[in-house]
């Protein structure tokens, strides 16, 4: 597969108001996985009876589980493989626990072209409940 067949969008190919989405279900193994790759093994995440004891009540997934999730959008869909993160601002807002099916989705609110930057609004959730928001900054290539 050549390299062009492999790039995403290119800044030329962009428009305020475009957005993508993606979608995954939050399972036991996700949360295990992402406390070992990222060694955040606080016990909310992974130890049933102590989380119990939490304001939260019961297990719940890393923030920056569903963030990664943002970062799915952008990295596989818009702008899609080529494009680098430069900047994100997350607020967390609500729980997710395993089961959850977590919705991450950007849209496209500026463009700077002399910089070849693009922003976007990018919101997690399940259901109608947001679970994060906040906003990023990618650099797009342009069109060779």
């Amino acid at each position: 597969m050549s390299e062009a067949n492999l790039h995403g969008y290119y800044f030329e190919d962009l428009a305020v108001g475009q957005s993508a989405s993606f979608a995954k279900t939050v399972t036991e193994a996700d949360i295990v996985a992402f406390a070992g790759i990222s060694g955040d093994f606080n016990p909310v995440h992974v130890n049933e009876d102590f989380a119990k004891t939490s304001l939260f009540q019961g297990r719940i997934a890393h923030g920056m589980l569903s963030a990664a999730f943002i970062s799915t959008v952008f990295g596989t869909r818009l702008p899609g493989p080529g494009c680098i993160y430069v900047a994100q601002t997350l607020k967390f807002k609500a729980p997710v626990r395993i089961g959850d099916t977590v919705t991450a989705r950007v849209e496209l609110t500026a463009l700077v072209p002399e910089r070849r930057l693009a922003t976007f609004t990018t919101t997690a959730s399940v259901g109608a409940t947001v679970v994060l928001e906040g906003e990023a900054t990618l650099k797009v290539d342009r069109r060779p």
